[in-house]
């Protein structure tokens, strides 16, 4: 039995800040409601005063509390649990440690299979290429910059520097992620207009290594002012900020800087006429000796160490070259040890810290801890449960992937009925190791801990012939090493592990030594020969290196462009922004001239101009952007954007580029600031046609450069005057900036011009056009009373809502005051109104139940009593004339009710105004759950007169377009229509197909024939009527 429809949840045990939950309240609530497609009919929690949401919270969406998890086939959690918490015959998935066979988690692997258990692990949870779907290294990331950035405003005062640094806290002391990144952005603000002291500038932080935990680290910094530094140029840095008759500058930095590295910058090999060699690195390490105490070190004011490390590879910084460091008057203040390897890459980092109390000091001069920031030495902080101090988002987060596979999990009575991802994350099955995890019990049996360590050498196996061998590559989580061991069985060998390190995240190598012995020697050669062959497979089809082991080192194939003969055989183009209209774009341009079920997209003229296409994705903040919007509302942020002129129009819903690009080949993810000139002419120089999907006010700069650079671009937004006026600049240069490329405008205009200059070309005249374009819910989607969602930030559809419009009709102009019915009554009420609000003033935070009293002019003071019903509401709207119709004000005390505004709950502090509050209920209220989809409705009429007494024709077109799931990654309907007609824009250019130039729209036949064609051939249904 694998699931019964009831859901357990587990109360976390393993550490009193642990407050992280594996699915949120209204998860649960979505799983619940929609039990008929999830196959969840129960959910039951244990108690706990400490997880981030209530008990009370899930008791309101219908879930049940009780430390009894007996009647639940599917039980789930975040930490391994307690021995005594493991019930038989129950499915179980939760972070286990246990695939590697990891030897301090091997009693709770045997309790699970005495107990006829069935175990999944996240870890193990990935896509089609390998990349796990659940983690939160992004989020460690994020708390360990905060964190440190805190401690290092306290070091400073200790050494006599007042700092803006010192006015942040410590993650877990904010609300929410965005209130943190706003309180840096403030940290920031504060930087760039009063400047740092000389005396500890400049400010470098070098960041080690490349994965989700450094680019969470660097979303962070990223949010202060500053410049990326190659570490070649940190000598260059240090000597143009001193001045040599004061040994520092005399001017206060108003930036700091950054340097990401990574083990090529780190390490150098033994040999000085050979080069560094990644795969060659990771197989043979002892080749080569550490720099980075050399190089690197000495410029750095804090190291932020992300990397992942074994012991068989250099350290970053031993003890000994750390008090080297000191005495020669490195500027290092402190260093934030972000992955907490104890005894690790840093050899003095040998405890870790809490979130209690998360910095240590060390005095390299007598090798000394101490807790206090006073006195010589630097800061460290070794946090080990990072994430949890962001709890709320790391729980949304996690839960948003992790609901898509609870159905499955609750509801399935095989695992012949479960998508890939879960089948390749089950390691026990019914008390039973499932194939892909039975090398567990040869791990075991070899006597040998499978860690990242290095181990001892063990006796030769009793055979007559045997032979040492390494294997190294993605043995576990792509469980290659199951491939290996099989063949030597199989023959009738044996083996012996001598050493094995494994890989401690998907894009980390393991490294294996064997001894393998036979008998028999042709059998060892037969054994040899097939290991030779899984490592050098002939089959042109394998999917990537990360499916095949090395025995003879080759290399890495690097992201990028492919050249040959010294010539660039790939078309380039670089995409702005990294949000939801994305990735569409990205696989459809990825697959050109690659998949051939992509083929017939292209048209026959095409054909000879299109090469294979690379993609880059540049984005300014890789993650959450959107959160830092809902933080954007006051004013002293707002005047902050407006000095700084950066992120002028920037903050709509971005994600990680490299969740972008992941899985995705031919695509490189870069970070980008278009209002670094140099770095935005850089990137535009190096690729063919630029797509931007910025918001509208950024399009001009990125244009400009695009002439400047004689580069072609592609819009889906409307061209105002500052583009227009670029239009003969644009002739000039003999460049073409498509705009208007998406789906409103871009589809409608080119499904309009052809109904229109089809009408012309007949002889017809256009008597009346009427248009109907929007994004909304699916019909089963549309559960709640406004019959609509939001797939991202409600702050732009409100706004725009609230706007007046006109139209023509009959002859008649038609003004429309904008939002009327229900959400028209909400903005009488006052609900929209975005001055601040006086009850959100005081410093004692009202509820949501005072905050509604106080719009329908009720007082507060009588209210204990108070039934705040329906239909107490409803009669409040009526008299106080906020709605005439009784309907109307009924069903707006339902959607008041709906989104919560009756409820006791605490407002946060980041809402100043009704409209914040608002914007923050509706964003959570009026979310899309991880099973329902979004639909984009487009319909045309058209009535055309004919000369000569010819009967009058009706024509009508249509576009209707669901949100689509693929594999495990959704799609929605609003990023499909508009990111692929932007990647068509971009094809037609590289094609040659669009030959006119300036600033232009999709409503020539040049362009929307061709490019209505490859909608078509994509998918899209655009059908056309006539009557």
């Amino acid at each position: 039995m694998l699931g019964n429809g009831v859901v357990g949840i587990l109360s976390e045990s393993t550490n009193k800040w642990e407050r992280r939950a594996p699915v949120t309240p209204a998860h649960c609530a979505r799983l619940l409601r929609g039990s008929a497609k999830t196959g969840v009919s129960r959910i039951i929690l244990q108690p706990s005063t400490k997880r981030i949401h209530h008990d009370a919270q899930y008791e309101d969406v219908g879930c049940e509390i009780s430390e009894d998890l007996s009647e639940c086939g599917f039980i789930l959690g975040i930490k391994q649990p307690k021995l005594d918490m493991i019930l038989p015959d129950k499915t179980y998935v939760f972070f286990s440690h246990t695939h590697k066979a990891q030897r301090e988690n091997m009693p709770l692997l045997d309790k699970i299979l005495a107990e006829r258990a069935t175990l999944f692990d996240y870890e193990l949870i990935t896509g089609d290429h390998g990349k796990r779907l659940l983690a939160f290294g992004k989020f460690a990331g994020r708390a360990g910059m905060i964190d440190f950035l805190c401690g290092l405003g306290q070091r400073f005062l200790s050494l006599g520097y007042s700092t803006p640094f010192l006015s942040l806290g410590q993650s877990y002391m904010y609300f929410s992620l965005a209130a943190a990144k706003a309180a840096v952005i403030s940290v920031g603000e504060e930087i760039a207009t009063a400047g740092l002291p000389s005396r500890i500038c400049p400010l470098v932080f070098v960041f080690t290594g490349s994965g989700n935990v450094s680019q969470g680290a660097q979303e962070i910094f990223n949010l202060l002012p500053h410049t990326f530094v190659n570490s070649s140029s940190l000598p260059d840095l240090f000597e143009t900020a001193v001045d040599p008759q004061v040994g520092k500058s005399s001017q206060r930095a108003f930036q700091v800087y950054g340097c990401a590295v990574t083990s090529q910058d780190m390490v150098v090999h033994n040999d000085p006429s050979k080069s560094f060699d990644k795969v060659d690195y990771y197989a043979h390490p002892e080749n080569y000796r550490p720099i980075f105490h050399e190089k690197i070190a000495p410029f750095a004011s804090v190291i932020v160490n992300c990397m992942y490390w074994e012991k068989r590879f250099p350290r970053l910084l031993t003890n000994t070259q750390l008090q080297d460091l000191i005495k020669k008057g490195c500027p290092l203040v402190g260093i934030s040890d972000i992955t907490c390897d104890v005894g690790g890459s840093l050899e003095f980092v040998q405890r870790t810290t809490s979130i209690d109390s998360p910095f240590i000091r060390y005095d390299p001069d007598d090798n000394s801890y101490h807790h206090d920031m006073e006195g010589s030495g630097i800061i460290c902080s070794a946090v080990d449960i990072l994430p949890t101090e962001f709890a709320r988002e790391a729980s949304q987060h996690f839960g948003d992937i992790l609901s898509k596979f609870i159905g499955n999990l609750a509801s399935s009575t095989s695992l012949d009925g479960l998508p890939s991802p879960l089948k390749r994350a089950c390691i026990v099955h019914a008390g039973a190791l499932t194939p892909l995890y039975d090398y567990i019990p040869r791990m075991r049996n070899s006597d040998i801990e499978v860690s990242s360590q290095t181990l001892q050498p063990l006796q030769a196996a009793k055979m007559k012939h045997t032979k040492m061998m390494s294997l190294s590559g993605h043995l576990f989580d792509q469980f290659l090493i199951n491939e290996a061991l099989d063949i030597i069985e199989a023959a009738g060998g044996s083996f012996r592990l001598v050493k094995c390190h494994v890989g401690q995240n998907t894009s980390a190598l393991s490294y294996s030594e064997l001894e393998i012995g036979a008998d028999d020697k042709a059998v060892l050669d037969k054994i040899i020969d097939s290991l030779t062959s899984l490592a050098n497979p002939r089959d042109e089809h394998v999917d990537s290196e990360n499916d095949m082991i090395s025995l003879t080192l080759g290399k890495f194939k690097e992201n990028g462009t492919r050249e040959e003969n010294g010539v660039r055989s790939e078309a380039v183009v670089l995409i702005l922004g990294a949000g939801r209209v994305c990735r569409p774009a990205v696989e459809f341009l990825t697959a050109v001239g690659r998949d051939s079920t992509k083929k017939s997209y292209i048209t026959e003229d095409m054909k000879e101009e299109i090469s294979p296409v690379h993609v880059t994705v540049a984005s300014l903040f890789l993650k959450d952007a959107e959160e830092v919007s809902l933080t954007i509302f006051t004013s002293k942020f707002t005047v902050m954007f407006t000095m700084k002129e950066k992120l002028n129009g920037y903050l709509s819903t971005f994600y990680d580029t490299e969740q972008i690009t992941e899985g995705l080949p031919n695509s490189t993810a870069v970070q980008l600031d278009i209002s670094n000139e140099e770095k935005l002419h850089h990137y535009i120089t190096q690729v063919d046609v630029v797509i931007s999907l910025l918001p509208p006010s950024c399009h001009s700069i990125i244009a400009s450069a695009c002439i400047q650079s004689r580069k072609h671009l592609v819009t889906a937004s409307y061209v105002d005057d500052s583009m227009s006026k670029l239009d003969e600049s644009a002739k000039s240069s003999d460049v073409t900036i498509l705009c208007e490329m998406g789906l409103d405008p871009g589809i409608d205009h080119m499904m309009a011009m052809k109904m229109i200059d089809e009408a012309h070309a007949r002889g017809g005249k256009i008597k009346s056009f009427t248009s109907y374009c929007g994004g909304l819910p699916s019909p089963d989607a549309a559960n709640n009373t406004l019959a609509y969602k939001f797939s991202w930030s409600p702050i732009g559809a409100i706004r725009a809502g609230r706007n007046p419009a006109v139209y023509k009709h009959d002859g008649e102009i038609v003004h429309v005051d904008g939002f009327g019915g229900i959400m028209g009554t909400l903005a009488r009420i006052g609900f929209f109104n975005t001055e601040a609000t006086p009850v959100l003033k005081d410093e004692t935070r009202p509820t949501y139940r005072t905050f509604l009293l106080s719009l329908l002019n009720h007082s507060t003071k009588d209210s204990e009593g108070l039934v705040v019903s329906e239909k107490w509401i409803a009669d409040q709207i009526l008299s106080l004339g906020f709605c005439q119709e009784k309907e109307t004000a009924i069903k707006t005390a339902k959607t008041i009710v709906f989104l919560g505004f009756h409820e006791k709950a605490e407002i946060p502090k980041v809402c100043q105004s009704a409209f914040d509050v608002s914007c923050l209920q509706m964003e959570e209220r009026l979310a899309y759950s991880g099973t329902e989809k979004d639909m984009v409705l487009l319909h045309h009429e058209v009535e055309v007169e004919f000369p000569n007494g010819k009967p009058s024709e009706h024509h009508g077109a249509t576009l209707l377009e669901f949100g689509r799931t693929e594999g495990t990654r959704s799609y929605t309907a609003m990023a499909l229509t508009v990111g692929i007609p932007a990647a068509i824009g971009a094809l037609l250019l590289l094609g040659k197909t669009v030959k006119e130039k300036g600033v232009i729209r999709p409503i020539n036949p040049e362009i929307y024939e061709p490019a209505l064609h490859i909608l078509e051939a994509y998918g899209f249904k655009l059908v056309e009527k006539t009557d």
